[in-house]
């Protein structure tokens, strides 16, 4: 009687595994009535963006399945793309470097601080360069003088942003140490700091397209112009960053993100009117507002002074490792300075 249960029992262990195993290699039937093997499947790219007129182009790609079309045509295959919005590139260099995110767009600084410190991505492209200022809600505000020193606190991305460097490059061009007012930043994303800034929770506010334009419009708040001209609009801003496991395992991926992003931006630069249409829904301002932002931004695949921006990195000890070339940021596809 033992035999015959042992025998039974190892027929359903077998059958088990043998279905486990066929579950693996199962085919599934494609519109066309062909089965198609598991290879065939659906890949997945995670891409983590953030906030502002300055990720316009990413809205085109969404919207316009880009990546997804340019996939499919290269590799015959399909891929799935989620899209995740973040606060800060430091959340996004986190999900890269868990594995939870293949590509993200952020600040210049925050992604040379990823790549000089390994966290497993280069920067891929170029998006968009943008105008910034500092904004104060305190008449008694004026300049980097008022507020060295001083318990008032600043609104701006995360320490480590773009934003942040552009501060410290502007109190090195007005003959301050560019760590002089560290201490006084509170980290926000640009819509909440626009809030605080409003509602008086934070003395000042360092932000980008749109918000800058907007904050420009309240009569009781003034700008602090120390920071305006640090960095500018031709500047390299926002860029791409990309995983080396995805740029050197999937390259027809690779190849199809690169493409759709300098698609979306030959489409935002020649067609504003109707990008702004579609960008509109994803910023939450109007057709004419949009249109308004957009054309008041800078947008390419090409990088501008991203070296130059690494070296102050390096020399005010914003990053421990200063890269010794440009080529040490970027992929090979990259161009630009």
């Amino acid at each position: 009687m033992k035999k015959k249960i042992l025998a039974l029992a190892t027929c359903i262990c077998l059958a088990v595994s043998l279905a486990g195993c066929g579950g693996k290699e199962e085919s599934r039937e494609t519109s066309g009535g062909q089965e198609e093997s598991a290879d065939k499947e659906a890949a997945t790219l995670n891409i983590a963006y953030q906030y502002g007129v300055a990720y316009a182009p990413l809205s085109i790609v969404k919207e316009q399945g880009l990546i997804e079309k340019a996939y499919e045509e290269a590799a015959g295959k399909k891929v799935t793309v989620t899209w995740n919005q973040m606060s800060s590139g430091a959340d996004i260099n986190t999900g890269i470097s868990a594995g939870s995110i293949d590509a993200g767009f952020m600040g210049a600084a925050p992604a040379i601080t990823g790549v000089t410190k390994g966290v497993g991505y280069k920067i891929f492209t170029n998006l968009s360069g943008q105008e910034h200022g500092l904004m104060t809600n305190d008449e008694n505000i004026q300049s980097f003088e008022d507020l060295i020193g001083s318990s008032n606190q600043i609104a701006l991305v995360n320490i480590g942003s773009i934003q942040h460097i552009m501060l410290a490059m502007a109190l090195e061009n007005a003959g301050y140490d560019p760590h002089a007012l560290d201490a006084n930043i509170v980290a926000m994303a640009h819509p909440d700091g626009m809030a605080a800034l409003e509602s008086g929770n934070a003395s000042c506010h360092l932000t980008s397209n749109p918000y800058i334009f907007k904050e420009r419009q309240e009569e009781n708040l003034h700008e602090i112009m120390d920071v305006t001209n640090a960095w500018g609009i031709d500047d390299t801003f926002i860029v791409g960053v990309a995983s080396e496991t995805m740029h050197d395992n999937d390259p027809e991926l690779y190849q199809a993100l690169c493409g759709a992003i300098e698609e979306a931006v030959d489409f935002i630069n020649g067609n504003p009117e109707e990008a702004a249409k579609i960008t509109c829904e994803f910023d939450g301002n109007s057709e004419e507002e949009e249109l308004e932002y957009i054309q008041k931004s800078k947008y390419s695949i090409e990088t501008s002074h991203l070296f130059e921006l690494a070296s102050f990195m390096a020399r005010t000890d914003f990053i421990e490792t200063a890269p010794e070339s440009y080529e040490d940021l970027v992929f090979d596809n990259v161009s630009g300075d």
